[in-house]
């Protein structure tokens, strides 16, 4: 026998504003900035019960849910995988949508373009595209070798112990669990001390940045965009001391996006893999090295959002100008995180980059002498 138990709508509505009040002014309290405000109704379910119905109703799951949530990560991301807004409200929150059929995508790109065949385009989560999803490849490309048989597209996950957000630690496990917490504390905007998921560029756990508060989540334009921390040497990572693993949860341990990108894929990176020493000629192409300020190289001063630099210090804004010399080339000089309309996450076509063919964009935007005819 089920006890049902209802409370009148007058009290859940009373219920729901004292909760929301509450809500407000923890996340007011100074020093806090958070991206989730409103009702806790409008994300929270107690018992995932409401009049005889589950409550769990974002992405189209029956519940319960892990933090007692009414929906996944993607039940929220990708609320409308065939909307055509790339940014949705949900209850007076403003959500990025990791796959949508908007016009414009997020910096981060698009998921959109890894289904079917577009195996290539983007990374294959499972959370979207289930196991063993990837005919070309079975594990991360420029993996060690060790670590093969985890950071495969069987257990790739948008967050988690085999994930990019959130905790990466056993404990976590994937999903939700991983950056429980995170949306209350989030700092919005400048992140430069990450030493929490909350306090991490895009809740990348230990990754510094500038989050774009003016057109958010979006590269739009040189002035209005993200700012990506680099440094001028690469990390080179091993299996003793200076690796991911030197403390736990598993995170970069520079602070940069490129660093981040070398925790699942260090063969690409480091000193030592790209031709070892940062100067030319390479063997790989160089991440975490300074744009240099001579040459073709000094042509490049306006930011450009296709080929966005890094910075060696995490700045309060964005800036439009770029400075050969000083700035410096991160892997999201050229791929995007989520997926792209092109092969190996790239924000352009490589085939079409064609030396001397008098094009622009692209890889000429840093090798600005390429194009000419």
């Amino acid at each position: 026998m089920t006890a049902n138990l209802r409370i009148p709508a007058q009290r859940t509505i009373a219920f729901s504003a004292v909760l929301g009040l509450i809500l407000s002014l923890i996340l007011f309290i100074p020093g806090n900035s958070s991206a989730v405000t409103g009702l806790c109704v409008n994300c929270h379910t107690m018992h995932n019960s409401q009049d005889g119905g589950n409550m769990a109703t974002y992405g189209g799951g029956t519940g319960p849910n892990p933090v007692l949530l009414r929906g996944t990560c993607l039940g929220c991301h990708a609320y409308n995988k065939t909307g055509t807004l790339n940014v949705i409200d949900i209850g007076g929150s403003q959500i990025p949508q990791v796959w949508h059929d908007a016009a414009t995508d997020l910096a981060a790109g698009n998921f959109k373009y890894v289904d079917g065949t577009g195996y290539g385009k983007g990374h294959n989560v499972i959370d979207f595209f289930g196991t063993n999803s990837d005919v070309d490849l079975d594990a991360a490309p420029g993996v060690y070798m060790v670590h093969d048989s985890f950071l495969t597209d069987t257990y790739l996950t948008c967050a988690g112990t085999n994930g990019c957000h959130g905790s990466r630690q056993d404990a976590s496990g994937t999903g939700l669990g991983a950056i429980k917490g995170a949306h209350h504390g989030n700092v919005d905007g400048k992140c430069n001390t990450a030493d929490t998921v909350a306090n991490s560029y895009r809740f990348l756990l230990g990754t510094k940045g500038l989050e774009n508060t003016t057109d958010k989540w979006q590269n739009k334009d040189a002035n209005s965009h993200n700012e990506y921390y680099g440094r001028t040497t690469p990390t080179t990572y091993d299996c003793g001391s200076n690796q991911c693993h030197a403390s736990y949860p598993a995170k970069p341990l520079n602070g940069t996006i490129t660093d981040f990108c070398g925790t699942c894929h260090p063969n690409f990176h480091g000193t030592g893999n790209i031709g070892g020493d940062i100067n030319s000629p390479f063997t790989r192409h160089p991440t975490d090295i300074v744009l240099k300020g001579s040459g073709e190289f000094a042509a490049y001063t306006t930011y450009s959002v296709e080929a966005p630099v890094g910075r060696t210090t995490v700045p309060d804004a964005a800036s439009g100008t770029v400075v050969p010399g000083t700035d410096v080339i991160t892997c999201l000089s050229c791929h995007a995180a989520h997926g792209t309309n092109y092969p190996d996450m790239l924000k352009w076509d490589y085939l079409t980059m064609n030396a001397g063919g008098g094009g622009s964009g692209g890889c000429f935007t840093c090798h600005t002498e390429k194009d000419n005819p």
